[in-house]
């Protein structure tokens, strides 16, 4: 095998979590998104809802960024506020939940976690602004007139949070192998051309 682990970034609405779960399904694999959450959730004797809320509350300042890192690499993490410490416990469930084979990881700067490993597969799914609005609205049942304003508001916290604990920008193709449209590909067409690359020998 090529790969043992897919970390998987998306646009909201893009079908990103979606697509993830499918190969993995056709994979044999396990696939954690908002199981992360759940394993912090559950270590740390906090609400999944309360992790969500550090995570929208991040900022993207670079000297917040650079005193994050800062602490996580010389392993001060008991100076860190409360988005920090949801970071630190987020890497460690990922590392965790690596050490128990291959697996597909979606959103939660997973890459960070696993950019001491090899054989690691770094995804980038987007959409077109007309297709991810279909999306929301069927998938989450989210009214049209408040479908712009979603999108933004989760786009941004992806952004933030991960640009707040890596320096670099969510949307740069540099940092990913495989940047697929959705859109243009169809869900589909992502599920195979992830799976082709995971699986090639």
């Amino acid at each position: 095998m090529r790969y043992k682990y897919i970390t998987i970034e998306r646009e909201y609405g893009s079908g990103g979590t979606e697509i993830a779960r499918r190969v993995a399904e056709e994979c044999g694999i396990p696939c954690y998104g908002k199981e992360i959450l759940e394993f912090v959730a559950k270590e740390y004797n906090i609400a999944v809802e309360e992790i969500d809320r550090y995570e929208e509350t991040v900022t993207n300042s670079l000297l917040y960024t650079f005193f994050v890192l800062g602490r996580v690499q010389s392993g001060e993490s008991d100076m860190l506020a409360k988005e920090g410490h949801i970071f630190v416990a987020e890497q460690a469930a990922i590392t965790k939940l690596a050490s128990y084979g291959p697996a597909i990881f979606v959103g939660h700067c997973a890459s960070e976690a696993l950019k001491e490993k090899h054989q690691v597969l770094h995804v980038f799914i987007k959409s077109n602004t007309a297709d991810k609005k279909a999306r929301i609205m069927v998938e989450y049942h989210i009214p049209e007139e408040k479908v712009e304003t979603a999108m933004r508001r989760f786009d941004k916290k992806r952004s933030n949070y991960y640009y707040a604990n890596t320096a670099r920008k969510w949307t740069d193709n540099e940092n990913y192998d495989l940047v697929l449209d959705s859109g243009k590909l169809g869900l589909d067409g992502c599920v195979a051309a992830i799976k082709g690359v995971f699986e090639d020998k």
